[in-house]
């Protein structure tokens, strides 16, 4: 009979303790740039009614950030990921 080789439960729980939050930390983020996008593109007072091509806007400012985020990211953090969180 095959044996199942399983991961240690310290790997599991170190993984799903990073995943969360790793996965806090991109929701956060993507929520800021894109309240910022809109904010920038449609401007505060106007954020409410907004026209096809400012939601376009704010849409490629969010992806901006995204981009300029990952890159930050991987210079504080590791190098072979976009997220700040240690061990991502």
């Amino acid at each position: 009979m095959s044996e199942i080789n399983l991961p240690p439960a310290e790997t599991v729980v170190k993984t799903a303790r990073t995943y969360a939050r790793d996965l806090a930390e991109r929701v956060l983020a993507t929520f800021l740039v894109a309240a910022a996008g809109v904010a920038i593109a449609a401007g505060p007072g106007d954020m409410f009614s907004a026209s096809f091509w400012e939601t376009v806007a704010a849409a490629g400012i969010a992806a901006a950030g995204s981009l300029l985020k990952g890159l930050f990211a991987r210079e504080i953090g590791a190098k072979n990921s976009a997220s700040t969180a240690p061990g991502v």
